[in-house]
């Protein structure tokens, strides 16, 4: 099967292709044409996934498929930007028709659940990766970014931390849990909701946010970098799942939440002021501490003691002792 043939069986007949609202032209032509409004912006995210690094060489690729979009959703969420479309590179050790029909499925799925239409993309031989380019649009100069914190704001977070990085050793088949535990943890793993929703509510609101990929602390060190600010985590305010501490422990489980990585939650500089009107209109704003002068991340026990660990979260390029 050739490339052009093997895009238009297995994903230019989706129904996630078939354009949607802001896709001018979709699959078939040298590029995609996308309408923004006057008044918006268009809101660029890339992620690539790669086997062995990011998701098991071996795994369902149902379940791939609705993971690998759903991270780079996620990048859209947290700038408050409202979905479009999104381009699929596609990089494949060879052409196995199961593996590239549950691929799609997974796909698909997701993308409808994200109401992001599939525009475009490519195909190539090689070691499986998948790349994800997505679309979004956001009202001009609303968009949440990492650099508008400011001391006396609150930190917060959009959902229970950790769950992912639970996951990871039963994804791994290094351990075993019953269904009741295993089944929330790995489907956070599998198949994380980028919060949309609530990054639009956060328009106007929050002063930056980011979605947490390699970990709350390493991540929030982008958001103190950004804004020249330091961020103060209280460990006692952490929130986490009853199945995470189920298979993890108390202080397992908080680890998870500190440095895991894989989250894909927002997380959220908000004043003080706006806390109340989100919390009572039912968004899930948990406070986790505070902005202050300075600079960095620090994490503190109930006593307000300092005990930020040494490991903060996933880095691709750290050397290895």
């Amino acid at each position: 099967m050739g490339e052009f043939e093997l895009i238009r069986h297995y994903f230019a007949a989706a129904p996630c292709a078939q354009g949607g609202e802001g896709v001018a032209l979709g699959i078939g032509d040298d590029c995609a044409l996308l309408s923004v409004a006057a008044g918006e912006q268009l809101a660029i995210s890339t992620d690539t996934l790669v086997a062995g690094v990011h998701f098991p060489a071996v795994c369902d690729p149902f379940l791939l498929g609705q993971r690998s979009l759903a991270v780079a959703a996620s990048d859209l969420a947290a700038m408050g930007a409202t979905p479009i479309g999104f381009t699929l590179a596609l990089t494949l050790p060879d052409v196995q028709a199961d593996w590239l029909q549950a691929y799609a499925r997974g796909l698909n799925q997701m993308a409808q659940a994200c109401r992001l239409s599939l525009i475009g993309g490519d195909t190539t031989r090689g070691p499986l990766s998948l790349t994800m380019t997505v679309f979004g649009r956001v009202p001009q100069g609303l968009a949440l970014t990492r650099s508008g914190a400011r001391a006396g704001d609150l930190l917060c977070v959009g959902a229970e931390l950790g769950n992912a990085a639970g996951a990871l050793p039963l994804v791994l088949a290094e351990r075993q849990a019953e269904p009741a535990v295993a089944e929330p943890l790995l489907a956070h793993y599998w198949s994380p909701s980028p919060q949309f929703a609530l990054g639009q509510a956060l328009r106007g609101k929050a002063t930056s946010a980011l979605d947490i990929s390699d970990g709350l602390l390493a991540d929030c060190g982008h958001i103190a970098k950004a804004s020249q600010v330091a961020l103060q985590v209280e460990l006692e305010r952490l929130p986490v799942s009853d199945a995470l501490q189920a298979l993890l422990g108390r202080e397992g489980a908080r680890q998870a939440a500190l440095a895991g990585g894989d989250d894909y939650v927002l997380a959220f500089t908000l004043p003080e002021a706006q806390l109340a009107p989100l919390q009572a209109a039912g968004w899930p704003v948990h406070v986790i501490g505070r902005v202050a002068s300075g600079t960095g991340v620090s994490l503190v026990d109930g006593q307000g003691r300092d005990i930020t660990p040494v490991t903060r979260g996933y880095q691709h390029f750290r050397e290895q002792p």
